[in-house]
Parts: structure tokens; sequence; C-alpha cells
């Protein structure tokens, strides 16, 4: 569309100031859903030309079609700055960048550990979790009254812990893993990676990243034990152990994305129920209504804004003739609110049914982690549907320089809070 900027799509600054792009993607749903955006410039912060892809049905269609939408050329879209920063530095070949019928061996590996009864296992440290945060919050003051910010006090902690047992991380090394996979999303943002150079910051902190994996790969070697780390560490792939770097793609996609993702949508939820208190009441009333706050607060936050596709051969999308080597943007924000799929999509409505959205993504590349991140987020809910008595905001939240994945980084919040 020549008169709507691309840079109102895919601009960090544009997510900083205003989080998702709502206004724009809705007009491109109803004029242009397959929307071809030329490059934004030639400076460093700038991007080359991409399709946007606003439309559910057309995110479905795109998805559903491995052999010509592919995966390999990366899910993410790199300014001329973040490419020079890769530059040099060897390519992580992750599970979410291949397609069949590699992915699908590789994927095989780990999904059993992440289905809905391998996730009964986790219970204990989940609710332990969920249950130990609120108790630290009702502890601040002997009526359970006091400030936070829910973002890094609350949302980034809980996932964290949970991942930390899954993949064999010590709870001292933590906070240096949260700074990591922080600056690995939010690399874009100077507060998460503040650097003069930043092509050089963003090759460092891969380099840790891939040190430290490399390290618990080494110990689960030389000491398996019946978790995740073990098995990504000694697993086989068509017989065959895998790569460095595979093995570090794969403890980084479950680890980065698995956490970033979930912190998001855990802050963003908070920040919907404070802003819905009719929908924040609703919950307290019903605690048993947490499945389906969660299941409305990732349509809500969408906290992957979009993934890239990249074309194998000419195709033909609503009339539109894209080309070999085209790359695709399929926002799934947008299409979580798609008039044609959701009754009030503008709406936060904790008891929405049906809700098929598009938060975990859909097809060959459904989240692998979808069940884990659904249980942790329902496990922190119950837990402030049940002792949460008031909540408001201190001051305004502060955005994610990012166009990726997407969220808060800042939450003030003031609040009373049941002891257990």
């Amino acid at each position: 569309m020549s008169d709507l900027d691309a840079r109102a799509l895919i601009d960090p600054d544009v997510y900083a100031r205003s989080g998702a792009p709502h206004a724009a993607w809705a007009r491109l749903r109803r004029e242009a859903p397959i929307a071809r955006f030329e490059s934004t410039g030639s400076g460093p912060l700038d991007y080359g030309p991409f399709w946007a892809v606003t439309r559910h049905a057309d995110i479905h269609e795109v998805s559903r079609r491995t052999d010509v939408f592919s995966n390999a050329g990366g899910i993410t879209f790199l300014s001329h700055e973040q490419r020079a920063g890769q530059a040099g530095f060897p390519p992580v070949h992750t599970v979410i960048d291949m397609d069949p019928p590699e992915h699908r061996r590789y994927r095989k590996l780990a999904s059993p550990r992440f289905t809905p009864n391998a996730m009964d296992a986790l219970a204990a440290v989940i609710e332990d979790s969920a249950r130990s945060l609120m108790d630290e919050l009702a502890g601040q003051t002997s009526e359970g009254e006091g400030e936070c910010d829910f973002v890094t006090q609350v949302a980034a902690r809980h996932p964290l812990r949970i991942l930390s047992t899954l993949l064999g991380v010590p709870r001292e090394e933590e906070p240096r893993i949260l700074r990591l996979t922080g600056a690995i999303f939010g690399n874009d943002d100077p507060e998460l990676l503040a650097a003069e150079n930043r092509s050089a910051a963003i090759q460092q902190v891969g380099l840790e990243l891939f040190q430290y994996f490399a390290s618990i790969v080494e110990e689960r070697r030389a000491r398996p034990r019946d978790d995740l780390a073990s098995l990504l560490a000694n697993g086989l792939v068509g017989g065959q152990p895998m790569g460095p770097i595979e093995t570090f793609g794969y403890y980084l996609v479950v680890f980065t994305a698995g956490h970033e993702t979930t912190r998001n949508a855990l802050s963003g939820g908070m920040l919907a129920l404070i802003e819905h208190p009719d929908q924040r009441e609703k919950l307290r009333a019903s605690p048993e209504l947490a499945s389906a706050a969660v299941e409305e607060i990732a349509r809500w936050t969408s906290p992957v804004s979009f993934m890239k596709r990249t074309l194998q051969q000419d195709v033909e999308l609503r009339g539109e003739k894209l080309r070999e080597g085209d790359e695709l943007l399929l926002f799934y924000g947008s299409a979580n609110r798609d008039e044609a799929v959701f009754a009030d999509p503008f709406g936060f409505r904790i008891e929405r049914d049906p809700n098929p959205h598009l938060a975990f993504g859909v097809g060959e590349h459904f989240c692998l982690g979808a069940h884990l991140a659904r249980r942790s987020a329902r496990a922190l809910f119950r837990q402030l549907a049940r002792r949460i008595e008031w909540v408001e905001l201190v001051r305004e939240p502060a955005r994610l320089r990012s166009n990726f994945v997407v969220g808060l980084k800042h939450l003030p919040i003031r609040y009373r809070i049941a002891r257990a």
C-alpha cells in the first residue's frame, strides 16, 4: 500500500511507544490482506522489502503449505544492522528454522517431554513457583499490601524457574541466563543491550550463551539424568547424535523462546486485567475460569508479533503474484483481531468461546511448548484470582523496543494480596 509506511508495521520504536500496530493491521485486513512493502531505506536501522499477511485464514494457508513457504530462511525479519551483527557468527540451526522432513525428525526428539501428561512431572514445580511468588508479594507488609514491577519480579521469574528445572540451570545462574536471553530477544532495546557497537555486542551475547549451554551439555553427557537437558545432550536424530550447533539451537529455542513469550503473556495479561476490572472481578469470583482466561490473554497479547516465511517458488495469494525468494511476515497479532473470526475482536473477554487464536502458531510449527506455557500461566492466574484483593498501576508501563517478541519490560503496580 503506497500510502501506508512500512515502519508502522516493523519499526521497533512504534512498538515501544504504543504497542502492536492494531490500527494499521485493521486497515490492511480491510483493504489489502496481502500487501507488498518495499525497502524502508538504506541506513543501518532499515529493512528490506516484504509482504504483510494479516488475515487469520491466509496465515493458516501459508502455514499449511510448508513446501512453498519455508522457515529455512529464518523466522525473524532483520534490519541491516542486525544482519551485520550476525555476520561472521556461525548460523544457529534451530528446530524452528527447519522445514519438513528435517523439522519433524528434530521435533520428535523433545516432543514427548512437552505433552500434557509429561507436564504432570512439573506440576509441583509450576504450582510452587506461582504460590511462592504470590507469598513474596503478600509478605511485603502485614496487610499484604505493596508495590512491585510485575515484569521483573513476577512475570520473568515464573517461567524462568520452570525452564531452569527442565534444562538443568542451577538457581544461582538464573539471573545470568535472564540477562542473556533478554539481550537476545530485546537486542533492539538499549536497556536490554546497551553497547556502542551493537553488532559486536550481539555476537558476544550469542557466544556467551553458546559457551554456557555447552557446559551443561558436557555435564549431562558425563552424568545423564531423567530430564530434558540430558535428552537433548544425548539425543539421537536419525540414529546420529545432534551436532553442537543443532544442540545449542535446541537449548536456545526451548529456553529463550519459552521464557520471553510466556513472560510477555503474563505481564500483558496482568495489564489487561488491571485495565478491565470487570473481567478481573469475574476471574476473582470464578478462579476455574483461569484456563479460558489464559487463552484470551494469549490472543490479546500475541507475544510473537510475526514470523517470517520465504517463498520457494512463484505463487498467487488473494490475486497477488508473489515471487520465489520473496519474504512474507505472518502477523499473528493481526490474525488474533480478525473480524472475520472473532466476535468483538477488540474486547477483552475471559470467557471467550470459541477462541481459535494463533498465539502459539498453527500447523507444522505449532509451538512445542504450548502445553507448558498454558499450564504455567494457569497456575499464576489462579493464584492471582484467589488472592488478589485490589491492584492498580503506579505509573504507565514501559514497552519493549522490539517488533518480534513484543510486550512490556516494566509494569509497576500497587496491590493488596491475601496471605496463603
